[in-house]
């Protein structure tokens, strides 16, 4: 995949190596030669100094043959003007915008962009680690309103099935583990005892599935 990455502070500087050591073809631009530098010689990407919304250096940086765009400079501006370029004016394909302030998403969305809110997600994340301790959320979707739960089987879920936690909308056993083992399972499938169990959850939901695998207060 040939990616442009547009700001290279902590998390632009992130994504980028993280997609470089993957083996895409990545191209990061900023307009703070220092900041490039922090990529060091051994990054496997290309650099480009410049305005991130510039349609020279856009095009120096390869836009027009680029599969995504991500704008993840520390200005919502700037990166929802890139990220609009990138999206109406070169079609790039897969385009996201990092946003500071989470009140500007739904402004964007109707616009037809992909925004992540580090504000959002960590403030969902700090609450379900508060509320939620017993169940592990490997990963969010979205805003936070879906999340993806890891928990062991509990004493009062084994020998039954996956159809008696399985609520339409709401929660889904997306998958089993076990004895190293993974597998999709069926609505008749039985838990058995060291079963790790992977939960899509709504997140007004996330009472119910406790009390339904009989953790916390739903004991």
């Amino acid at each position: 995949m040939r990616v442009i990455i547009m700001g290279c502070g902590r998390v632009g500087e992130q994504v980028s190596r993280l997609m470089a050591d993957e083996g895409h073809d990545v191209v990061v631009i900023d307009k703070d030669a220092a900041a490039l530098a922090r990529l060091g010689p051994h990054f496997k990407g290309r650099t480009v100094k410049g305005i991130g919304f510039d349609r020279h250096v856009l095009l120096e940086a390869g836009i027009e043959q680029a599969d995504a765009f991500a704008a993840t400079s520390s200005s919502d501006n700037v990166n929802i003007i890139a990220a609009r370029i990138a999206r109406n004016i070169f079609h790039v394909p897969k385009v996201v915008a990092r946003l500071y302030d989470p009140r500007r998403a739904e402004i964007y969305r109707r616009l037809g962009l992909i925004t992540i809110s580090s504000t959002t997600w960590g403030a969902g994340r700090i609450y379900e680690l508060l509320t939620h301790a017993e169940l592990d959320t490997v990963l969010s979707f979205g805003h936070g309103e879906v999340s993806l739960i890891a928990v062991e089987a509990p004493p009062r879920l084994v020998g039954r099935q996956v159809r008696d936690i399985t609520v339409p909308g709401e929660i889904g056993v997306v998958v089993i583990n076990r004895e190293g083992r993974a597998r999709i399972p069926l609505l008749g499938t039985e838990f058995r005892a060291g079963d790790m169990i992977y939960l899509a959850v709504l997140s007004s939901a996330m009472d119910r599935v406790e009390m339904l695998l009989g953790l916390g207060g739903g004991t």
